[in-house]
């Protein structure tokens, strides 16, 4: 890997890392005010605020992070891999309980690892 292909590979993860942080402070709102505004069902106002992250996550990693077209096939790869963080943030939780750990652990290990699976999906598939 060439100086400048590190570089550049630093780069889309920092602008994955912010994007990152701003979508996941855009769940919280969306769900609080959901909760507090329309329904004060937790359930369904996270539902809401995930379906709404996910489709501004992909807006802003495919234009900004990745520097992509909005295309259909980005989509769908994107989306698949969003599928399999969910399905892996799962899979830590329930490894981490079964392990007996304290649910704080749980969760710190979903933050270490789920970001750092689908950065690289995302940069070696979704967005090649």
């Amino acid at each position: 890997m060439t100086s400048a292909e590190k570089s550049a590979l630093i780069q889309r993860g920092l602008r994955f890392a912010v994007t990152g942080l701003f979508v996941t402070a855009l769940h919280a709102l969306i769900a609080i005010v959901f909760i507090n505004f329309v329904s004060a069902l937790p359930p369904l106002a996270n539902g809401v605020a995930f379906a709404v992250a996910t489709v501004v996550s992909y807006v802003i990693n495919t234009t900004w992070s990745f520097s992509a077209r909005l295309h259909g096939r980005t989509l769908l790869r994107f989306l698949s891999v969003s599928g399999c963080g969910f399905l892996l943030a799962m899979l830590v939780a329930w490894t981490a309980q079964m392990a007996g750990l304290h649910y704080l652990l749980g969760i710190a290990a979903v933050a270490l690892t789920v970001p750092a699976f689908t950065f690289v999906l995302h940069n070696f598939w979704t967005y090649r």
